[in-house]
């Protein structure tokens, strides 16, 4: 099974689009009317500090990240935790901003944190804006990401490392 090194093809925060992709079995494109449609939608009252807006206070609504990048079929073994927790996910928006999590922050096994990918804001449609990441327990903006882009899955190797077969 070949490993992707590209998203699969270009997408556009103005059409709502995203790419997930990396060492995954199913890379997919989806739209924010997807995410409203194949998950459980949670809701969540954050309050976060912003360096260039001051603070933010916002409802948002949206599909767990775990659930969704979990259909992707991450390319490592679920049953394994040392191995689930090397993964990483990597998040950018339209506006070029972007975001290191690890797998292990998400995952119901290690830091079980809900953070979403939004369909809605402050009770309005991200249709045409895009989906936004939230990570509700940040006292800061920095890792929400508006208008996501992409979302790349895969393993941290560190450099000297002796190589695994996966």
């Amino acid at each position: 099974m070949s490993r992707l090194s590209t998203p699969p093809h270009s997408t556009t925060a103005r059409h709502g689009t995203f790419a997930l992709w990396g060492e995954v079995a199913l890379p997919t494109t989806l739209t924010v009317a997807d995410l409203r449609q194949g998950w459980t939608q949670h809701r969540t009252d954050v309050v976060f500090d912003c360096a260039t807006a001051g603070p933010q206070h916002h409802t948002f609504e949206g599909p767990l990240l775990r659930e969704v990048v979990s259909r992707t079929r991450p390319r490592f073994d679920p049953v394994r935790r040392k191995e689930r927790s090397r993964f990483l996910l990597a998040v950018s928006g339209g506006d070029g901003h972007h975001t290191v999590l690890s797998w292990a922050e998400i995952d119901a096994d290690f830091g079980n944190a809900p953070m979403l990918l939004a369909t809605c804001m402050d009770d309005e449609d991200l249709d045409t804006a895009g989906t936004q990441l939230v990570v509700p327990s940040d006292r800061c903006g920095a890792r929400y990401v508006s208008a996501v882009t992409t979302i790349w899955i895969g393993a941290c190797r560190m450099p000297g490392a002796p190589s695994r077969k996966d």
